[in-house]
């Protein structure tokens, strides 16, 4: 073989090997991602529990390991929250999603009702996390803030009669269709889910000027 013929066979072979080396998971690289997937899983399964503010050594526990591993993937707990709350936003979001839109205003006030319930259950816990941090995190703020705003369009999606009324009420009826009330339903009031429902059904039909009585 020529030394032309020698250079380009390795040439090919070392382009192949680069190829072949790009194209293999870098191992560390690997472990560094598991890793922080752990600390943020772990994080989410005790705010589930009902952890609402856990410490950082409380998340290094559950995900097995040392809090400085915590602080090496995370800044501050604020930042650990944040991309928690970025990690699960599309699935709770979702939640709020589709439902049965039509039929008379009634129908719709109890189709949406069920609706937010179903979700605000579902994400209690860590909607009273991020309230009750809140006030020390601008991050979460602003999460909560652009929360709120897209349940509220959401909200009028259901009930474009919304538009009709007149400004005290339309502020009514998105705080009775709220988290807030709905966590007070549940939790200070101790009422069950269909207890609830029906509590804040008959809010709403009386902020639309609708006789309950009509529909029992």
């Amino acid at each position: 073989m020529s030394n032309s013929n020698k250079h380009r066979a390795s040439a090919q072979l070392s382009s192949g090997a680069d190829a072949a080396a790009t194209k293999k998971p870098d191992g560390r690289l690997l472990r560094t991602e598991r890793s922080r997937q752990l600390i943020i899983e772990a994080l989410h399964e005790l705010v589930n529990e009902g952890v609402l503010v856990p410490t950082a050594q409380n998340v290094a526990d559950r995900a097995g390991v040392g809090i400085r591993t915590v602080f090496r993937h995370f800044a501050d707990m604020e930042t650990l929250f944040a991309t928690m709350d970025v990690q699960l936003r599309q699935g709770y979001e979702g939640l709020f999603l589709g439902g049965d839109r039509d039929g008379t205003l009634e129908e719709r006030i109890l189709h949406a009702t069920e609706r937010r319930a179903a979700a605000y259950e579902k994400h209690s816990c860590l909607m009273r996390s991020t309230r009750g941090q809140m006030w020390r995190s601008p991050v979460l703020q602003k999460h909560y803030a652009r929360n709120q705003r897209g349940l509220r369009k959401d909200l009028l999606d259901w009930l474009p009669e919304i538009d009709s009324l007149n400004v005290a009420r339309r502020e009514a009826v998105d705080a009775i269709a709220s988290f807030e009330t709905w966590d007070r339903l549940r939790s200070q009031q101790g009422l069950s889910v269909k207890a609830s429902v029906e509590v804040v059904c008959e809010m709403l039909r009386l902020a639309f000027c609708i006789n309950s009585e009509n529909t029992a």
